[in-house]
């Protein structure tokens, strides 16, 4: 039987006062406080993680990836009906609030052109570059807005778990997964001739090597007062294999990259859009896309809990070939 979730402290114990949080999409399942006790009951082997936190909260312990995962497994039961979710050991288990975050950013910006209605539904096509073993932008993506995701990656045993999430969840016709078998490349050898998406979308390695990526997560634990040196820590707060985080160049080698692939594609695609880590990389990327040719590019802020972040978006369309693109592929939608 799973442990009952820990009393909150008592007064005699006054908790510290909590950090103003910054907030997420309106839209996000994830604003204001989670509720254990419902997250508990779908997912009850959550309770013996639950911890309370200096604030006196009820939260988990980040820095034990067994109890990240469990909590991603129980948030998308909860809150998106994904009754299978698991990684291997040592792959990235993302935040779920802050990608969903990044889904509706996108999906505000399919509607925009059309006072706001957002397009729904199989017919949308969207891509996930380095959709990675945990699969969570095509979960979410599909259960928000019914839109068909592709996903692909390099990584032959992220797609395997991939995959198995997808089966046992009976998304195979809405979700799709792909390799590919050039790691230097981003699009080619995954868009098909022919082939229109009408958004993709990419989180990608931000780190140019692992020494980087550990020596980021090392400060992460400092900010969060949790380098004890009497505990063992992960190296990796939200665990990663390599091509997940980090790569030669870093971010600004990849989403560089990107771009310049991104124009041999600019037809098969509507908006083009990647995260971006680091704030001073947002200009050159920018630059770098109107110098290709880019018609638009717009670049939307994302906020969770102290994190900041934001995506980039980009499309090579006129404004007539995208009014013709929403009346063939969305109309009635």
């Amino acid at each position: 039987m799973p442990r009952k979730s820990p009393p909150l402290p008592s007064s005699s114990q006054p908790a510290r006062a909590e950090p103003r949080k910054a907030v997420l999409h309106p839209r996000n399942r994830h604003t204001g406080r989670y509720d254990f006790p419902a997250l508990i009951a779908s997912c009850p082997e959550l309770a013996e993680h639950v911890i309370v936190n200096p604030y006196g909260k009820q939260s988990i312990d980040f820095a034990n990836p067994d109890a990240v995962r469990v909590f991603n497994r129980a948030l998308l039961r909860q809150f998106y009906g994904i009754k299978h979710w698991d990684i291997p050991p040592g792959y990235l288990c993302p935040p779920v609030p802050g990608r969903a975050d990044y889904l509706h950013g996108l999906a505000d910006l399919l509607g925009k052109e059309q006072n706001g209605a957002i397009p729904q539904g199989g017919a949308i096509r969207a891509l996930d570059i380095g959709t990675g073993a945990n699969c969570i932008y095509p979960l979410i993506g599909n259960r928000e807005y019914g839109w068909h995701f592709t996903g692909s990656d390099i990584d032959a045993t992220a797609l395997a778990s991939a995959r198995t999430i997808v089966s046992a969840n009976g998304l195979a016709k809405a979700i799709e997964l792909r390799q590919q078998a050039a790691p230097r490349l981003i699009f080619k050898g995954v868009v098909l001739p022919e082939e229109r998406f009408d958004l993709t979308l990419c989180n990608p390695p931000f780190h140019a090597s692992q020494a980087e990526a550990n020596s980021g997560s090392q400060r992460k634990w400092r900010n969060l007062g949790k380098l004890d040196p009497s505990r063992k820590l992960p190296a990796l707060n939200f665990g990663g294999q390599a091509a997940e985080l980090w790569c030669d160049g870093g971010e600004v080698a990849f989403i560089s990259r990107m771009a310049e692939e991104s124009a041999q594609f600019a037809g098969q695609v509507y908006w083009f859009s990647t995260l971006v880590s680091k704030g001073a990389n947002v200009a050159p990327l920018v630059a770098r896309l109107k110098r290709l040719g880019a018609r638009q590019v717009h670049t939307l802020d994302m906020a969770q809990g102290q994190k900041k972040s934001r995506f980039v978006a980009w499309t090579f369309l006129s404004e007539a070939d995208q009014a013709n693109w929403r009346a063939e592929r969305w109309q009635h939608r």
